[in-house]
């Protein structure tokens, strides 16, 4: 019986994740689950699968999730401090699936003890790549991508030799708007940046999907998992969301994956890796679908790609930099602050703004200097907004 925690266990990837123990629940052993404010839902998963420990991320939460959570034997914990304890907990796999920074400290956790880190929280490798996977080694840990398109490469690259690899192409679905004139964009609303055309995902990814900056993330992200050089990794539009990646190799061949947009395809790669096993999604009927198309992004629309690539030719800090203004940025348009996009203009000025201070961008790879960097980031950011705004 293998021990796993999932940490976000609320969110879409989180769900996915226990719906797939929950049909062999005689193979796992609960360790911890993980949430935010949704407490009635962290109680029940907990339940349902006799979790050891339920965490609330929010700790004016904690009498709530008790409540819910008495009679059970359930212990019931919130902050985060609570969430690196639960992190330490003994366990064979672990899923990282907690949205932004504050999925990096749990993520470092789990791999000090030794764990398999089944890696959602895309902005751990953003923000400290270096660090994430130096931590991995240093303890023989394991760090398994959960991304689709990150998984699809993993798997395209079982029984290859990186050093045979010419390029690696990721796929975009080009998100709610990749179909709109130009100058609409600037008058998008909430409603329409939180409506994906193919995935079902939480509200902040998939607004993340319209501007394109889940895509930029995955790009950094892909260079800091493989060890590839910026220059090889490539960005296509592919409506259909049915081809996740490509890798193409220095004899000209691509292999591609291919399958659903259905999340629990790489959910369940981690979670049985090597193993591969059945698995509950569609399966595809490539003559009724009938054709598959490509376009490359277009850079207008799409400003956050040639951001990511700035991110990846200055390196250090410059990945908590840029993720760190860009969750502000996100905040922002939530909350009706600005416009869809003012996002990449804020974030953009945040990383000319920060670039020059070379003891922030050029500081070693420690949780600390990370935190730093990202909480300057934000700061930045909630000065511009305020300055945009008083104008």
């Amino acid at each position: 019986m293998r021990r796993v925690s999932i940490f976000g266990a609320t969110g879409s990837i989180g769900q996915n994740t226990l719906d797939l123990i929950a049909r062999a629940p005689e193979d796992y052993d609960v360790v911890a689950l993980t949430g935010g404010r949704n407490i009635a839902h962290l109680a029940r998963d907990a339940i349902s699968l006799n979790a050891d420990v339920a965490v609330t991320a929010h700790e004016n939460l904690l009498d709530d999730l008790r409540d819910a959570l008495a009679g059970t034997g359930i212990e019931a914990a919130a902050g985060t401090q609570a969430l690196n304890e639960a992190a330490a907990r003994p366990a064979d796999w672990v899923m990282s699936a907690i949205i932004g920074a504050a999925g990096l400290a749990p993520g470092l956790t789990a791999l000090q003890q030794g764990a398999t880190l089944a890696l959602a929280n895309k902005e751990s490798l953003v923000t400290a790549g270096p660090l994430l996977m130096e931590t991995a080694r240093k303890h023989n840990a394991t760090v398994l991508p959960v991304d689709s398109e990150h998984s699809a490469i993993f798997q395209g690259l079982v029984g290859e030799d990186l050093s045979a690899v010419e390029r690696i192409i990721i796929t975009a679905s080009g998100g709610a708007f990749r179909d709109w004139p130009l100058d609409k964009l600037a008058g998008a609303t909430l409603a329409q940046a939180s409506s994906h055309p193919n995935w079902d995902m939480g509200q902040r990814i998939t607004i993340d999907s319209a501007s394109m900056f889940n895509k930029a993330l995955e790009v950094i992200e892909t260079k800091e998992f493989f060890g590839v050089l910026p220059e090889q990794i490539e960005v296509l539009v592919h409506p259909e969301s049915m081809v996740h990646a490509l890798v193409g190799f220095n004899d000209g061949a691509l292999m591609a994956h291919v399958g659903a947009p259905d999340m629990r395809h790489a959910i369940g790669y981690a979670l049985h890796w090597p193993e591969r096993r059945q698995l509950p999604v569609e399966r595809l009927d490539l003559a009724q679908i009938g054709q598959l198309t490509f376009r490359a992004p277009d850079p207008q629309r799409y400003p956050a790609l040639r951001l990511a690539q700035e991110v990846m030719q200055t390196g250090g800090m410059m990945g908590a930099i840029f993720n760190g203004a860009k969750e502000r940025a996100l905040d922002a348009f939530i909350a009706g602050q600005i416009g869809f996009l003012d996002m990449a203009r804020v974030v953009e000025d945040v990383m000319t703004q920060l670039s020059s201070d070379n003891g922030l961008i050029g500081a070693d790879f420690t949780l600390d200097n990370v935190s730093k960097a990202d909480q300057m980031a934000r700061y930045r950011a909630d000065q511009i907004m305020a300055a945009q705004e008083a104008e």
